[in-house]
């Protein structure tokens, strides 16, 4: 019955199903069969092709060919059939943190991406991967039949929370998010059941990068997304890409980044002077990480233009880009600058919140056309998000959280490292062992005080013409922070009553009234 658990009934009813595992009477069997291919391997693909395999089976096929493969691979090449030798080469695959990471060093950041297409692509690889498929449907149908108590109860559904938003316009949304810590109220609210909460089915989808993320907006391929929060402000003003107007619903994170360097340049760092001549990665151009940078660098005297490459690198690629030289920092953020430091490839210099203590970095958003056609359906999503913040805010919620993040298709990380951020409670890669409680926050409120100090990042490196920097016309219309307020009263919590605050930063203030005026300080202190 392991089989018949893994197949999917298209009609979503309740079938009587053959011994054989399929859907037909056992007396039909005969013609279920009949010029079905004899050779096993061609038998399970035509499977797949019918749709007979769910998605986690495959998946789990093509990581058990990925794992086998890899080791086999290096055992062969290196072992040469000595059992001391083999003995030996697991050991130092352990030492180098894994398959993946050993591969990442020898071929290059995309050697997971190119074995993957050999699996998928070669005679021979193609199937032994098929083969796999049975293996995988019997691991995941036993999985499916364990005792589910470890993990928590979703979140009950309440008719009152599931109708305050008036009757939903859509129900089945798919939200695309990056596999980051910052996506956290997105993310383990679709396993902790914060959607179901509020009446609504939410598909997650990882997305590759923020290009692609911004590039399936425009395209109308998602329902909402996970956006950094200068992203609504650059596609709406299209800086960068086509104009397309998307709204800032409400933030996901504050702090949750930092500065990490390659160990190759231990002890020749002490401040923003000495990342000169460095290549420093950072997720995307529209990103606050790409502006933190900037303000942290011109602090010390250099130009970000000029003096370093700030080049982008999607956040799954950044530990295998440090491993392999082709950055010597980062400004990422989370997990991967602790998955550096678990992987013994950097170590953190500086985290965020030292730059600007509870800075924003990531939001919610939606795109303005979507919001007009779905009113209800937009507001219970991000209540749903901004009750799911509320959750990740309580520090003893955090264990649950990271227990749930750290799953395949969510953040695929060791526990150790997800819990090390969210706990604040980690390893610097220097020998210290830090305890910053605050290390990350999930404060959903959209303050557009945020909104301005990007902008006036974004008119200082030339990232934005000046004459678009309509600063409080932009904020106002993009961050909306009088929703998330009112959401906020709803759900209990004691939201701010201004929309706007003055911004202390390390090195400087930043007065929301005078934008222009706190540009023209900064370059006047720096020279930069």
């Amino acid at each position: 019955m392991v089989l018949a658990n893994m197949l999917q009934s298209p009609s979503g009813v309740e079938l009587s199903y053959c011994p054989c595992g399929g859907s037909h009477l056992p007396q039909d069997h005969w013609q279920f069969t009949e010029g079905m291919p004899q050779d096993p391997a061609d038998l399970i693909q035509d499977l797949i092709k019918m749709g007979l395999y769910q998605q986690p089976v495959l998946d789990l096929a093509e990581s058990l060919m990925d794992i086998e493969l890899k080791e086999a691979l290096l055992l062969q090449q290196v072992g040469g059939g000595n059992p001391d030798r083999e003995k030996f080469c697991r050991e130092l695959i352990r030492e180098a943190g894994g398959l993946d990471q050993v591969f990442a060093a020898a071929f290059g950041v995309h050697a997971t991406e190119f074995f993957s297409n050999t699996i998928r692509n070669g005679n021979f690889t193609r199937r032994e991967f098929l083969k796999r498929v049975v293996v995988a449907a019997a691991l995941v149908g036993m999985t499916s039949c364990r005792d589910k108590t470890a993990n928590p109860p979703p979140a009950e559904q309440s008719p009152t929370a599931a109708n305050s938003a008036g009757n939903l316009e859509k129900k089945n949304l798919t939200i695309g998010f990056i596999p980051i810590t910052c996506a956290t109220p997105i993310v383990m609210s679709e396993p902790l059941g914060f959607y179901q909460k509020y009446g609504l089915n939410v598909t997650v989808k990882k997305m590759p990068n923020w290009a692609a993320v911004r590039d399936s907006a425009i395209a109308g391929e998602l329902d909402a997304y996970h956006m950094l929060s200068p992203m609504p402000i650059s596609i709406t003003l299209g800086l960068g890409s086509a104009s397309f107007p998307i709204k800032l619903a409400s933030i996901e994170n504050i702090n949750g980044q930092a500065i990490t360097i390659a160990l190759k340049h231990k002890d020749k760092v002490k401040g923003p002077a000495d990342f000169k001549g460095f290549t420093i990665g950072v997720p995307f151009p529209f990103s606050m990480h790409n502006l933190l940078l900037r303000y942290y660098l011109a602090t010390g005297g250099l130009d970000p233009d000029q003096d370093v490459k700030i080049t982008p690198v999607p956040p799954p690629d950044s530990v295998a880009k440090m491993t392999s030289g082709d950055i010597d920092a980062m400004l990422m953020p989370d997990p991967f600058n602790q998955r550096a430091v678990f992987e013994k490839v950097g170590y953190i210099h500086i985290l965020s919140k030292e730059l600007w203590p509870n800075h924003p970095c990531c939001a919610f958003a939606a795109g303005q056309t979507w919001i007009d056609a779905h009113p209800n359906t937009f507001k219970a999503v991000n209540k749903a998000i901004i009750d799911a913040a509320g959750y990740a805010n309580d520090r003893a919620n955090r264990a649950t959280i990271a227990a749930a993040l750290i799953e395949r298709k969510y953040l695929n990380q060791p526990l150790p490292v997800v819990e090390a951020v969210l706990s604040g409670k980690f390893e610097d890669g220097l020998g210290n062992t830090q305890d910053v409680p605050d290390r990350i926050g999930f404060d959903p409120y959209p303050w557009q005080s945020f909104a301005k100090w990007i902008m006036s990042q974004l008119v200082r490196w030339d990232l934005m013409p000046k004459d678009k920097a309509e600063y409080d016309k932009v904020a106002k219309e993009i961050f909306l922070t009088d929703t998330a307020r009112e959401l906020a009263k709803e759900l209990g919590q004691t939201p701010p009553t201004e929309a706007a605050k003055t911004e202390k930063l390390k090195f400087d203030s930043f007065d929301p009234a005078n934008p222009q005026a706190y540009i023209d300080a900064q370059i006047k202190q720096n020279k930069v």
